[in-house]
């Protein structure tokens, strides 16, 4: 009689059917997840589980990420002190003629008898979040009428205009971008002063100017700035530079497209502008006047 020594390892199912079992019920978790989402619970416990053994895992590269950019951002540093020390130097100069001018300007004005300039108010704020209507191009910034914030109140950044405030919160406010549909801002070329009405399209990087003759003088290229006799923007914020000029004879009107000067979507703190200048009220035409007169008597 034969004896067998016992086996080292007791074995189970075949390689195959241990495949097809696997296989099998791998489908069904499948199907069962994506029908009726029974495992999301368990997804979730496993998540909770493996969170800190994910933690301990990416440790070395967090701190090998973090020694690369202390080690980079130094250089950054080093290279924008130098580079803002070198703009303070140059702006410095730039600052002393432009109160120069901006004394003569005073003066001026004041023997020509004209009006003196408006100087408005202003404070930073932060941009919280975008309007989620995507057919509309706003957003929401930190500061409201707590603040002091007005409806209609300018809003601009380092490089020109953003847009005006478009609805007033206790402690944030809604801003419309210039390239909102609903946007209509009065401009000027800084050129030769030639006074237009700006537009926006409704999204990002687009202004169009409308309603300028075909003979028009306006090229591309030109800055476009606040005109301010709409009582609403001061005068001289830059606003946006011209693209492209298209002229047809067969069309009363130019295509005229521009780009926007400011970061309209670049930025994360922008400038509220305070209360505009109060502007006397509008003449009444003698026929106007007269007409009033009788409905009074």
């Amino acid at each position: 009689m034969e004896y067998s020594p016992p086996p080292f390892f007791k074995r189970g199912p075949n390689l195959v059917t241990r495949l097809t079992l696997f296989s099998l019920l791998s489908l069904v978790l499948l199907f069962a997840d994506a029908r009726f989402q029974y495992m999301d619970d368990i997804r979730g416990v496993v998540g909770v589980i493996l969170y800190p053994f994910q933690e301990i895992v990416h440790t070395p590269a967090r701190i090998g990420r973090g020694m690369m950019n202390y080690v980079s951002l130094q250089s950054t540093l080093r290279t924008e002190n130098t580079r803002l020390r070198e703009e303070a130097f140059v702006n410095a100069g730039l600052l002393q003629k432009q109160q120069a001018l901006v004394a003569e300007n005073e003066n001026l004005r004041e023997l020509l008898n004209l009006r003196p300039r408006f100087e408005p108010s202003s404070q930073v704020a932060s941009i919280l979040f975008a309007a989620r209507d995507p057919f509309v191009r706003q957003v929401v910034v930190d500061k409201g009428a707590t603040d002091g914030v007005m409806r209609g109140a300018p809003v601009i950044d380092t490089l020109g205009l953003i847009g005006q405030v478009h609805r007033v919160y206790p402690w944030a406010s809604e801003v419309a971008l210039i390239t909102d549909r609903e946007q209509v801002v009065p401009v000027q070329v800084v050129r030769n002063g030639l006074r237009a009405v700006i537009f926006g399209l409704g999204y990002d990087g687009a202004l169009e100017v409308r309603f300028m003759p075909v003979n028009a003088d306006i090229e591309k290229g030109d800055l476009l700035v606040t005109s301010g006799i709409d009582g609403l923007y001061p005068s001289g914020l830059p606003v946006a530079f011209v693209d492209s000029v298209e002229r047809n004879a067969a069309y009363p009107f130019a295509r005229i497209t521009c780009r926007p000067a400011s970061g309209v979507g670049s930025h994360s703190h922008v400038m509220v502008l305070g209360s505009t200048e109060s502007y006397p009220e509008r003449p009444i035409a003698p026929d106007q006047a007269e007409t009033d007169r009788r409905e009074r008597n």
